[in-house]
């Protein structure tokens, strides 16, 4: 199967030539089925050009339903057993597809709501002004253990934990894709950050990315962005052509962002391997960060407190009269030179964990 390629057809039909769980995230923006009416008009008497498309007509919900039930039937089995699916929706359709989505098994994460900063208002003024869409975040199941990059998201978040709540624009300016007559290429191109924020959060470089409605190739070109793989589907060539040229002109870029650095672990190190290396020292003092409080370092890496022998875990739980604590972030040994230039000031014993990953650990 060619990675990074668009096929033309329809999206069930050619969901069904896939293996088996053969993608690690699925994006699915499909029909919203607004049912459209008349000629909408700009405060100003010009008309607005809203969803309109033949993709976006059905007879009845009864034939709406069938067809998302299909096609989101056929992503959960191409999806992989630990893998997540994001489906893009609005107040039309998304509560309908919610339903199927949980009778199919999907798991429900997330719903992440994108507030849009700047919506087209409402120019009859007789609703509130429509300003959300909601993405359903699935897992395959419940028992799939599922990518999260929940420290690059943090990052990218500016130190706080990122809300399910999304505040991005409208594709407006250079972002929105255009004809050769300078009229809007697609009526719901997705804005790039949206992906962005998708494809960060819940794959690794090199992750293989389905997207079912591909339409101007936001999926596309994000995932090559990233340093991801996408397969599309798209049953209107034109806007294939409009995909992909959009994608050629993508420079992958790799960072700590899209290698989401922030979330590999560092390699596990004991008490035992930092006494091994000198970076503590066997019969020596660790104290609690007061330095009232000590106990002795055997050579094994556990310590001696009173008549107690355990890790640094346990024995810090015990003087707490906690059940268990964070050994690393309790003890302190005397290490840094105080004014009389002798070891009495106290170093973190974590932190001279860090030392020996960046010296010790290639």
């Amino acid at each position: 199967m060619k990675k990074n390629q668009i096929v033309l057809g329809d999206c069930i039909e050619e969901l069904k030539k896939f293996p088996d769980e053969t993608f690690e995230m699925i994006f699915a923006d499909p029909p919203y089925f607004m049912q459209t009416e008349g000629v909408l008009l700009r405060t100003e008497g010009t008309p607005f050009k809203g969803v309109d498309d033949d993709w976006d007509k059905f007879k009845d919900y009864e034939e709406y339903d069938l067809f998302c039930n299909n096609w989101l039937k056929e992503c959960k089995r191409v999806l992989k057993k630990d893998g997540t699916i994001f489906v893009i929706g609005a107040f039309q359709n998304i509560y309908r597809i919610g339903y199927l989505m949980q009778n199919l098994g999907f798991w429900v994460l997330n719903d992440i709501i994108w507030s849009k900063t700047n919506p087209a208002p409402n120019f009859k003024g007789t609703r509130f002004t429509n300003a959300t869409e909601t993405m359903l975040w699935c897992s395959k199941s419940d028992k799939s253990k599922y990518t999260f990059n929940y420290k690059t998201m943090k990052e990218l978040n500016g130190g706080k934990q990122m809300k399910s709540v999304w505040n991005i624009g409208l594709c407006i300016g250079d972002e929105r894709i255009k004809d050769e007559n300078g009229i809007k290429a697609h009526n719901t191109q997705k804005p790039q950050k949206l992906l962005y924020n998708c494809i960060i959060s819940s794959t690794k470089i090199g992750d293989l990315i389905l997207d079912p409605f591909m339409g101007s190739g936001t999926t596309g070109a994000v995932a090559k962005l990233l340093g991801r793989n996408y397969i599309g589907i798209e049953r209107e060539t034109n806007y294939i052509k409009i995909a992909n040229d959009r994608i050629a002109k993508v420079n992958p870029i790799i960072d700590d962002y899209s290698l989401n650095s922030f979330d590999i672990k560092p390699p596990r190190v004991s008490v035992e391997e930092l006494v091994k290396t000198n970076y503590l020292k066997s019969g020596e003092l660790l104290f609690d960060k007061s330095g009232t409080i000590s106990a002795v370092l055997n050579k094994d890496g556990k310590l001696t407190y009173n008549d107690e022998i355990g890790s640094i875990h346990r024995i810090s739980a015990l003087i707490l009269n906690l059940t268990n604590n964070n050994g690393w972030e309790y003890w302190y040994v005397k290490r840094e030179l105080n004014s009389n230039n002798l070891f009495d000031n106290l170093i973190s014993i974590d932190e001279l964990r860090e030392q020996y990953r960046k010296k010790e650990i290639k």
